[in-house]
């Protein structure tokens, strides 16, 4: 990245980076202020209800399988902490796409994530190709609480933001920038408002996430494009329902901004199952679709979603 595009990031990482600060002091003031005199454990106290915290989506953040949510990854209350590391694979006709790496969640207020994904290709003309984008994530809890706040119709609200690194593209010869099938960045920063409400009654959640985006194809494509170089309000939504303390089953859909001429992007959608066998072991598996993939396979892409978290 040339330096320009480091000071655009740094600059718009700071004002979620001052109010993840504010949050952390109020609840290390709250914490102290109900001290007995005892002094607070160390270890996780794993206090939230089994699956509540959500699971890892492909892009790192605690949500659902395509969509981020406003929980915070981790079974910490107010008072301590919890951590995750997770590994998905999604497999289409003429693609796949790994996602693994590491989300923190602090005081139930602030959450951190790092993930890696690597793109490729298995069907000719693009049998060899490969893209590799890190995604770094800052999600800070705003209002709300999805267990507790019951008695009222204010969901749990979140603002996060995704700071996305294309790191060029491999196995197409010459073709080795996504700025060279039409993006206008290799980098680029997804924003998104969250509010998620659990019906515990009903064993029903409820999320809606609005994201302001240029990122193709989550950004493995780039961002912006000959179509399209602004910020666009995308759409996506949760819908999952509680079979029992380990068993949760839901759909989701997700719009897509149409940026590039080389790619006919739609929206996605997927229908998940996820087991949580423990509060430091969930599995998810679901049928997701993608869309067209690039005009070089034009056809939908449709396959297998699969995902292991593990953490506490």
């Amino acid at each position: 990245m040339t330096h320009k595009q480091v000071n655009k990031i740094s600059n718009s990482f700071k004002p979620l980076i001052a109010i993840s600060a504010c949050a952390l002091t109020m609840v290390a003031a709250s914490a102290a202020a109900e001290t007995t005199g005892t002094a607070p454990s160390m270890m996780p106290d794993m206090g939230k209800l089994m699956a509540t915290a959500g699971v890892i989506q492909v892009e790192g953040a605690s949500g659902g399988g395509l969509v981020p949510w406003a929980t915070i990854t981790g079974y910490g209350t107010r008072d301590s902490y919890g951590a995750n590391a997770h590994y998905t694979y999604v497999g289409t006709q003429d693609y796949t796409l790994a996602s693994y790496g590491v989300a923190v969640g602090i005081a139930d207020r602030v959450e951190l994530s790092l993930a890696k994904q690597r793109f490729t290709g298995s069907q000719a003309p693009l049998n060899n190709l490969r893209i590799d984008q890190d995604i770094y994530g800052i999600k800070v809890k705003l209002a709300g609480d999805i267990v507790y706040d019951q008695d009222s119709w204010l969901p749990q609200i979140a603002a996060g933001m995704m700071i996305k690194r294309n790191n060029g593209i491999g196995g197409l010869g010459a073709v080795n920038n996504v700025k060279l099938l039409g993006a206008k960045d290799d980098s680029g920063i997804d924003y998104y408002l969250a509010a998620t409400k659990l019906f515990l009654d009903q064993s029903l959640l409820v999320n809606a996430t609005v994201r302001a985006t240029k990122a193709n194809q989550m950004g493995i494509l780039g961002f912006g494009g000959d179509k399209g170089d602004r910020y666009q309000a995308m759409l996506e939504g949760s819908v999952a329902y509680l079979l029992n303390r380990k068993w949760v089953v839901g759909a989701e859909y997700r719009m897509k901004p149409r940026n590039l001429a080389a790619d006919n992007e739609k929206d996605y959608y997927d229908a998940f199952v996820a087991w949580f066998p423990s509060k430091n072991l969930s599995l998810t598996l679901a049928y997701v679709s993608l869309g067209d993939i690039t005009i070089y396979n034009p056809r939908r892409q449709e396959g297998v979603y699969l995902s292991v978290q593990a953490g506490f």
